[in-house]
């Protein structure tokens, strides 16, 4: 599965699909600040691997990340 992120002006017809949290936060920003205007983001679905990293490590701050996850990093060690 890949990622799509749908970025959309609240104040113009602005409106388009990227394949990238890194490169739709870009479009967001500079449409805000060359704009001024309203713009918000809607991810639609990440890749899978962004997935299992998030499924991975839990909530933040809760103890119930996957301790199996090679992406999880016992730092007592």
């Amino acid at each position: 599965m890949a990622t799509s992120v749908t970025v959309a002006c609240a104040d113009c017809p602005y409106t388009e699909v990227y394949d990238s949290l890194r490169v739709a936060r870009t479009a967001l920003d500079e449409h805000e600040q060359a704009t001024g205007h309203r713009v918000d983001w809607q991810i639609g679905r990440l890749s899978t691997g962004v997935e299992r990293a998030g499924s991975d490590a839990g909530v933040c701050g809760l103890d119930d990340c996957n301790p199996e996850s090679p992406l999880v990093h016992d730092w007592d060690e």
